[in-house]
């Protein structure tokens, strides 16, 4: 390997390597998160604060038909606020007012701040406080930034969420608290299997409606969905919460081992726990056997993008019989993931942040079954010949829990199926 200077191994720990990057980076910003988020909070608008280019981004990556009504949108800061002929906040607020008279329905409002540098001007808490007093109770606003300058592609879903838990009600109560933006059919399964487990007060994070926020104590107990949850977690736990440490859910094993740090914390017997998950792990099981004859053997290497690669390469080293080159993640909170890096076979060389040309020269060396990676690098990677899954859909599609075991399995099968087609 050549150029070591700008690379380096952590020793710190007793637990294993990472090689540390710090160069060029091939990622979305965090607006992108607001395609799932929009889905999630019925009553919720993003208004980002931003250029054209932020706006195109996001309609590009929502696939939004012109007749639609989706619940986000741009105030565009355009040449006027550019040449300082217009007050950009009497121009937000004019903005915000017109929007609430249109959309009656909306319940919480939220400035998403991004980054031009008008827009790192504006002082978006502030106009977040002044349109809040305007418009609640009937109207929450809030504020949180989706800027490519502070946050790469899942992290606004971290600062969306870290935004909410300052506003979450006070509550006593010893309840489960369930972090991370989850489909609503995957919030339902996982609300059945607690209940069967006798956990009955469990709440949700982002809730479906806004009236709907979970109240959160010292006796709050909450489990991560999502292991990009840094902030969320850190506010939580200022709030008196305590995290449950587990594995993520992603496979039959990943959402085992979720589940059961759940029922360990709220003192529910393993007779009981196994009557609960038995016959919807089973299902699992036979969910993802079937493409395990595509797939086992395969070897896989994992750009840095979503912040899910660790427990994906998990998932794929032991529940699919891929070998992983490779597992990169922008940013590998050890805390977080120490339950996953367990788990993880000692031949995956760990990797934090990007040298987007070193690491690609390491990906073409080692001539990978499937590469994951970001939109940016899939089409070079296919046109040299190597066969790809774009990450973002890891979180447009429902990937969590026992029912979905199969279709994540699925995603990674079918770009080999793809490319054998192709090749008849």
């Amino acid at each position: 390997m050549t150029g070591t200077a700008a690379l380096s191994v952590d020793l710190s720990t007793a637990e294993r390597p990472i090689l540390r990057q710090r160069g060029q980076r091939e990622v979305f910003c965090g607006l992108t998160g607001i395609i799932w988020l929009h889905r999630k909070i019925q009553d919720a608008f993003f208004l980002v604060v931003g250029s054209r280019t932020c706006a195109h981004l996001i309609q590009s990556a929502a696939g939004v038909m012109i007749f639609a009504e989706p619940r986000f949108a741009t105030a565009i800061i355009d040449e006027r606020d550019l040449a300082g002929l217009a007050d950009a906040n009497d121009e937000l607020d004019a903005v915000v007012t017109q929007l609430l008279q249109r959309r009656p329905d909306i319940k919480l409002l939220f400035l998403v701040g991004s980054c031009p540098s008008e827009v790192i001007k504006l002082d978006l808490s502030r106009a977040a406080v002044r349109l809040g007093q305007r418009f609640g109770p009937d109207v929450r606003v809030l504020n949180y930034s989706g800027s490519g300058i502070e946050t790469t592609f899942t992290q606004g879903e971290d600062a969306c969420l870290a935004a909410l838990v300052p506003v979450l009600p006070e509550t006593d109560a010893a309840e489960l608290l369930v972090v991370g933006a989850l489909a609503d059919v995957v919030e339902d399964q996982f609300a059945r299997l607690f209940a069967a487990m006798g956990i009955g007060r469990v709440r949700f994070l982002p809730p479906r409606q806004a009236a709907a926020l979970p109240p959160v104590g010292a006796n709050t107990r909450f489990l991560l969905a999502q292991p990009f949850l840094a902030d969320t977690a850190r506010a939580l736990e200022q709030r008196g919460a305590v995290r449950i440490a587990a594995p993520f859910p992603l496979g039959v094993e990943g959402t085992t081992l979720w589940l059961r740090a759940a029922a360990s914390a709220f003192g529910v017997d393993e007779l009981r726990f196994q009557t609960a998950t038995e016959l919807a792990s089973e299902r699992g099981r036979r969910s993802v056997a079937q493409y395990l004859p595509q797939l086992v053997g395969k070897r896989m290497f994992l750009f840095p993008d979503s912040q899910l690669e660790i427990p994906l390469a998990r998932f794929v080293s032991r529940e699919l019989a891929m070998q992983v080159i490779e597992a990169g993640t922008p940013y590998l909170h050890r805390q977080h993931l120490a339950e996953e890096l367990a788990l993880l076979p000692d031949s995956v060389v760990l990797s934090e942040g990007q040298d987007v040309e070193r690491q690609l020269d390491r990906c073409r060396a080692a001539r990978p079954d499937v590469v994951v990676c970001g939109l940016g690098l899939a089409n070079p990677l296919e046109a040299e010949g190597l066969t790809t899954k774009w990450s973002i859909e890891l979180l447009f599609t429902p990937v969590q829990g026992y029912d979905q075991a199969g279709d994540l399995a699925e995603l990674f099968a079918r770009p080999l199926v793809r490319r054998t087609r192709l090749a008849v």
